[in-house]
């Protein structure tokens, strides 16, 4: 008895203490309605997309917390000629708005802020460099009228759309495959052109290392050394000691949510990283645990704002060091209405300009004679983070191993070479790089939370099947 009466207090114990950490419902609304603004915000004027597609792609397939409310509150109302969203949550605070911006696409106002609140938001002066000219693949969209003919590989792909063999062939929203100077194929479902570009959620943190590649080519940043938060510059704080490699290890040893892909506040609650992501305490001694984690790459990118100490130059510096280098003209990096970037999940890219980033990897950091990466930081990003332990194996099924930002793959993988890595991103966002092979292969999708999951190791070995090695 006296066993059962224990069991029953820590019973009650432990609710107690799980629902004094759930979020308050008008949290949760706020957060919600945040997350109907920013969608319909970025993909509208970021994406070009109908209100229609917005519904079926966008908002729909969401996390299981939020569906509740998501039915309860009010569509998003797009205001296209102020271009910005506003959406209603609560009758005592004003609405939730996203607005946006040219070039970093939309931000969400803080939760409670009035719309006259806008003229204080971040905005960059970018002067885009892309002419009328067009040129072939992968410089720009030039390309041949048929691609190469290959009909093995156009039945693989043919079954993303048709059949279930990879996933919901429903929610599959574009297909690209290409070596590094030829598309071999890009396929989309219907609405979807090669210029519509989707959130790439966390595909963003690849694209964040890329970022933190260009910086430590130029001599920016040490990843050796300390992190330059400005947050924890107070004598003593233990934090100083997390290096810009930790951060990109996801070994930084702070604390987080249990799920440390939960950053909810800076995604869908106006907050920004400032404030969110510098908070978190040291829990464990920094790049001796792994632990994958938004605040982490959203620090390291805090960290070269910091490095370079310049906001305009800050806001500049992805588009005129990678983006404009290699030819991504319809890549969005979006930012908190302070102007840090978000680049663990919200960048706004087409597959096109996926492929180009895959192809400056195939290419080992050089693009047209132009180094842009340091030569060996393939290699970097490649190699197993120190903290991540092996393991090969989960219920009789290969797992990847992680690097800095990037997934690795192996041979143990059915049909993929060893040198196989990755980005992955929520709702089934895939970049394959196999460089002995030479192949980028992209898919995009909208896979529902909590549904099937794209199974892309599978794509990509019969992909590779179909291809011809001496390609």
């Amino acid at each position: 008895m006296k066993k059962y009466s224990t069991l029953v207090i820590s019973l009650v114990l432990y609710l107690a203490s799980t629902q004094a950490m759930e979020l308050n419902p008008a949290t949760i609304k706020a957060q919600v309605a945040g997350y109907k603004a920013a969608f319909t915000c970025s993909a509208t004027f970021n994406g070009g997309k109908t209100p229609a597609m917005i519904k079926t792609d966008e908002l729909t397939g969401i996390r299981l917390d939020y569906r509740e409310y998501f039915a309860q509150l009010s569509d998003a109302v797009i205001h296209s000629r102020e271009k910005y969203v506003s959406a209603k949550f609560s009758d005592d605070m004003p609405p939730r708005y996203a607005v946006w911006r040219s070039g970093l696409g939309c931000t969400q106002l803080p939760t409670g802020a009035k719309l006259e609140a806008r003229k204080f938001v971040a905005t960059a002066n970018l002067l885009h460099p892309r002419t009328l000219d067009i040129k072939p693949w992968p410089l720009g969209d030039g390309l041949p009228a048929v691609l190469p003919a290959n009909a093995a590989l156009a039945a693989v792909v043919d079954a993303v759309f048709s059949s279930n063999k990879y996933g919901d062939p429903k929610v599959s929203s574009a297909i690209l495959i290409t070596t590094a100077d030829t598309l071999l194929l890009e396929r989309y479902k219907p609405g979807f052109t090669p210029f519509t570009s989707q959130r790439t959620w966390s595909t963003a943190k690849s694209i964040a290392a890329t970022v933190i590649g260009v910086a430590v080519e130029q001599g920016l940043v040490d990843l050796k050394a300390p992190a330059n938060i400005p947050e924890w510059s107070t004598p003593g704080d233990p934090r100083q000691q997390i290096t810009l490699e930790n951060l990109l290890h996801m070994a930084s040893g702070l604390d987080s949510a249990k799920a440390g892909n939960r950053t909810s506040n800076v995604y869908y609650g106006g907050g920004v990283v400032t404030d969110n992501a510098t908070e978190r305490m040291l829990e464990a001694p920094p790049g001796k645990r792994w632990k994958y984690a938004n605040n982490d790459t959203l620090l390291a990118i805090r960290s070269l704002r910091a490095s370079i100490n310049g906001d305009q130059k800050m806001l500049r510096f992805p588009f005129e060091n990678l983006f404009w280098k290699i030819g991504m003209y319809n890549t969005v990096p979006e930012t908190d209405w302070q102007g840090n970037f978000i680049l663990s999940s919200q960048v706004w890219t087409t597959s096109r300009d996926l492929g180009r980033l895959g192809i400056l990897y195939l290419n080992n950091g050089s693009w047209q004679g132009e180094r842009l990466l340091p030569d060996d930081w393939r290699e970097y990003v490649t190699t197993q983070a120190p903290a991540q332990r092996l393991h090969f194996q989960k219920h009789g099924k290969p797992l990847t191993g992680y690097g800095a930002q990037f997934w690795l793959y192996s041979n143990h993988f059915p049909g993929l070479p060893g040198d196989t890595f990755s980005t992955i991103g929520n709702r089934g966002q895939h970049m394959m790089i196999i460089p002995s092979r030479n192949i980028v292969i992209i898919r995009r999708g909208y896979d529902a939370a909590g549904g099937k999951r794209f199974d892309m190791s599978a794509f990509t070995a019969d992909v590779l099947l179909a291809i011809p090695e001496t390609l």
